[in-house]
């Protein structure tokens, strides 16, 4: 009797094979401690929200079976060397499928140089800085626009408001704003922008006492620069502490965070170059709405999504419509399907660079520029304000 139930458990296994799947394994680390908090933690946020949809779902369909999704993940702590160990860790250990990266580029391309090694795909986002993608790697797919582009957009918009503006760069001493920097001062100059005052500032700094004495000498009506989080806030509510004169602040990554209000009046008229906003109105080819996920986010987490998370959650979507191409997890077959991605989300466009010089660069993924400001209420809002085609309100300049 034991025998004949064994039997036709086994055939009901045989007939509906996506019962009998193991789960997709996915590994990344999350800085849960560490300065790189605030924004890894958002991200990582939008990976489990994505997780969690899947998986209510039935898991992701492909080649006739239906695979759930689980998570290998650790806290990088914001260092490069527990990176590279957890990295490993989960590919040797975990035997993680694919790979998600860390928050940030130093990161993720310590992480690279690890999943390159084992030959293991992983798609990268909250990594903007364009070198990893130089060096010959074959398994890495970018998901945000490249740094040179973040402040192109709000140069852009200076262009059409103040033509003779002074700007001045003030930013972390990191490769990604560096990265990020170091083209936008070209391209400010090009457009015909003088450049008044340029200086990079060590990643812990608190007190920008000496720069902001620098920046007001200079008599810059314009800054733009930042790194993260922590020192992007700090510089912002010192900048209003001494009242500098600024006609227009906008600064990397640290306003997109929901916790930007927490800086009072210091947060208000202050722009930061957006991967993705909620006002974004992209009609998606593939996955939820804009709206759609912004409610569920919200839901799930109680505050707002910043783009930090809807690049996580959009990983997770590119991730799953690649396996489903391949009909399964062959590593081959889904880097195959991830070369030939060009394809709409929520989220906007994404399509990677096949060519051999920048295999895995993003190249589809437009920014979008965002300011805070007062609402009809007097409640502080995020409003896209460039490009026009897309605004959400009109771009206020000058701030003060």
């Amino acid at each position: 009797m034991k025998q004949l139930t064994l039997l036709a458990v086994v055939l009901v296994l045989l007939v509906i094979p996506g019962l009998a799947q193991p789960p997709i394994t996915i590994g990344f680390t999350v800085s849960k401690t560490g300065a790189l908090n605030v924004d890894s933690v958002e991200q990582s946020r939008g990976f489990e929200l994505w997780r969690d949809q899947v998986n209510a779902a039935g898991g992701i369909k492909a080649g006739g079976k239906s695979y759930k999704v689980q998570f290998a993940n650790y806290d990088d702590e914001s260092n490069s060397k527990r990176v590279q160990q957890f990295y490993s860790r989960m590919i040797l250990e975990d035997k993680a499928d694919f790979l998600f990266s860390p928050y940030s580029s130093p990161l993720t391309a310590t992480a690279a140089v690890v999943t390159e090694q084992y030959g293991k795909i992983m798609l990268t986002t909250g990594a903007a800085e364009p070198k990893t993608y130089t060096l010959g790697n074959h398994n890495l797919f970018q998901m945000f626009a490249p740094a040179p582009e973040y402040l192109k957009v709000a140069l852009d918009a200076l262009k059409t408001k103040d033509p003779k503006a002074t700007v001045a760069f003030v930013y972390e001493d990191s490769s990604f704003s560096v990265a990020v920097v170091t083209p936008a001062k070209a391209y400010a100059q090009q457009l015909g922008f003088n450049v008044v005052f340029t200086e990079a500032y060590a990643p812990n700094t608190t007190d920008f006492s000496a720069i902001i004495d620098k920046v007001i000498a200079s008599k810059a009506t314009v800054l733009l620069g930042g790194g993260h989080y922590a020192d992007g806030s700090t510089l912002a509510r010192q900048l209003y502490g001494h009242k500098v004169p600024l006609k227009m602040l906008a600064l990397l990554v640290a306003p997109d965070s929901p916790q930007w209000t927490e800086l009072g009046d210091a947060a208000l008229g202050v722009m930061v170059p957006s991967q993705w906003e909620p006002q974004s109105a992209f009609k998606a080819q593939y996955g939820p709405s804009g709206p759609d996920f912004a409610k569920a986010y919200t839901a799930k987490y109680n505050t707002p999504p910043s783009y930090e998370s809807a690049g996580g959650y959009a990983c997770g979507l590119i991730l799953e419509r690649a396996v489903e191409q391949a009909g399964g997890l062959d590593s081959a077959k889904v880097a195959n399907a991830l070369n030939a991605t060009d394809v709409t989300t929520f989220y906007g466009r994404t399509k990677f660079s096949t060519a051999a010089n920048d295999h895995g660069l993003q190249v589809g993924h437009s920014m979008v520029l965002a300011q805070w400001q007062k609402d009809k209420s007097g409640k502080p809002v995020k409003e896209v304000v460039w490009p026009l085609a897309g605004k959400s309100a009109n771009f206020v300049y000058p701030i003060h």
